[in-house]
């Protein structure tokens, strides 16, 4: 199994996002990836909720959808969109959505853990203002086994992913758009220990750059095995890292050092 993590730059600018996304997606199906993962937010990233509520739509309505789906249909590809922002009701939900090789979406998840915080920087993010959180833990089966489905800040909450584990997962996604002040100090260690506490691949794509005036996000998509080893990193930029999956390898240690509840 060869699995590929998008590193993109959202911005505020949804036409472009989407043509950035799409572009990356093709680039990771021309080197041959059989599972594909975009960051949190790929279609849009922004404060102001006009300009939101312009460029989100209904799960069923959204253009990068269709086209995404299109693209899963005709390559017959795994594609997990990381995240859009969804129209429901009155707010909005934070989704994860997974496309599977027939052109259909197999499941889809709400991000439970919203980003409320006051960092030392004086950004300030309330997610609960804008989005509604999901109440279900997602995972989904993959030709090569459980893919369990996380969103960004959820990274935080140990409990969520041992819960997860316990589905007999081999790799959790942890799609992103964490800030660089924070990703400085814990991106890479909280990743390393999701690995390692569950004996889980973790695929983590993250957006990159000064996103908007108020927001800039850390890069370092990353994939790391399963005894916490990074496999492949993309510090900075806009592209795609790739590498290929052993899948006896977290069988293998959960045999070594057992450690489920």
């Amino acid at each position: 199994m060869k699995v590929a993590c998008i590193q993109s730059s959202a911005g505020e600018n949804y036409i472009k996002n989407c043509k950035q996304i799409i572009k990356l997606i093709n680039l990771s199906i021309k080197n041959k990836a059989d599972l594909i993962i975009t960051p949190e937010t790929s279609s849009i990233i922004t404060s102001e909720k006009k300009l939101l509520f312009k460029n989100t739509y209904r799960m069923n309505d959204d253009p990068l959808i269709k086209k995404v789906k299109e693209i899963a249909k005709k390559n017959k590809k795994w594609i997990l969109i990381g995240s859009l922002p969804i129209k429901d009701k009155t707010k909005y939900r934070n989704r994860s959505i997974m496309i599977n090789p027939k052109g259909k979406i197999e499941n889809y998840y709400d991000k439970i853990k919203m980003f409320d915080v006051n960092l030392p920087n004086k950004e300030h993010h309330k997610e609960s203002k804008t989005y509604k959180p999901g109440n279900r833990l997602v995972n989904v089966k993959l030709p090569w086994g459980r893919l369990g489905l996380t969103i960004c800040y959820d990274l935080r909450f140990p409990e969520l992913y041992r819960k997860l584990s316990k589905k007999n997962l081999m790799f959790i996604s942890v799609p992103s758009a964490f800030t660089k002040l924070t990703g400085k100090k814990h991106w890479l260690a909280l990743l390393k220990a999701r690995a390692i506490e569950n004996f889980c691949y973790i695929f983590a794509p993250n957006q990159f750059g000064k996103n908007t005036k108020k927001r800039e996000t850390y890069g370092h998509t990353v994939i790391i095995s399963p005894d916490g080893k990074i496999l492949k990193i993309k510090k900075k930029g806009i592209g795609v890292i790739y590498s290929n999956i052993n899948l006896k390898l977290p069988l293998k240690l959960r045999k070594i050092i057992p450690s489920s509840l």
